[in-house]
């Protein structure tokens, strides 16, 4: 068969998954491009590639669109890389700059502060705009949470609010996929997984950010039916936003 064509998530905490793939066979049997969520997700609603670790804000967007494997990136509780970054309390903010990054941290901050926070907030993408607050993912936040006054750790937010933990990205296929392939698949991520101290070795440390404890404790990367629970209640509040 043609090689499946992926795309993934080019942050740190998708580095295990990549180090599982790169070290096993299964990195002849594919095409594979790192991106970032937004561009991660477009490739895999516009067909370019056949599955990707993508946003599930996205989700709804992929034409017969369906979680695959047994994988994902989420969290239960803080996840340490999800912010909303503050000079007022929550409670004050008015404005806030979005993440041109993710779908999926946007909304999340849109259902908490309206259904959470029960606020109306303005938001907006202009770079120039000064604002109250800001949406920061990824390895952009590492130890940036000593610069701002206040800062929301969105996967302790959201699990304050809901019981349940977060799920901010899954394996999404848009077409049929073999089950030989997503058993391999998920073999070459579970050994990634379980490699995850080798890969710290590998890592670049970051100043006032532990490395070790965000990908061993903070990300969460099993697919359980709580985070699929999660996912279709953030869904169900993001088509009332």
């Amino acid at each position: 068969m043609s090689k499946i064509k992926i795309s993934a998530v080019s942050y740190t905490n998708t580095k295990p998954f990549i180090y599982g793939i790169e070290h096993s066979d299964l990195i002849n049997k594919i095409e594979l491009s790192l991106d970032i969520p937004t561009d991660c997700a477009a490739k895999v609603i516009d067909g370019e590639v056949d599955m990707g670790l993508m946003p599930i804000a996205a989700f709804p967007l992929v034409p017969n669109g369906k979680v695959i494997g047994g994988y994902c990136i989420g969290s239960v509780g803080a996840v340490n890389s999800v912010f909303i970054f503050s000079k007022v309390p929550v409670s004050e903010i008015k404005t806030i700059h979005l993440d041109s990054h993710s779908r999926t941290s946007n909304n999340l901050a849109k259902v908490l502060l309206k259904f959470y926070w029960k606020l109306e907030v303005v938001f907006t993408t202009d770079s120039e705009a000064a604002t109250d607050a800001i949406v920061l993912i990824g390895d952009r936040t590492f130890g940036k949470k000593d610069q701002y006054a206040f800062s929301y750790d969105m996967g302790e937010e959201w699990m304050n609010f809901t019981g349940l933990p977060f799920l901010y990205a899954a394996w999404i296929a848009n077409k049929v996929i073999p089950e030989y392939f997503i058993k391999e698949f998920d073999e070459a991520l579970r050994s990634g997984l379980d490699h995850r101290k080798e890969l710290l070795k590998e890592l670049p440390e970051v100043e006032q950010f532990d490395m070790e404890d965000y990908l061993m404790n903070k990300l969460n990367f099993e697919l359980t039916d709580q985070k699929r629970e999660a996912m279709n209640l953030f869904l169900a509040y993001m088509e009332r936003l």
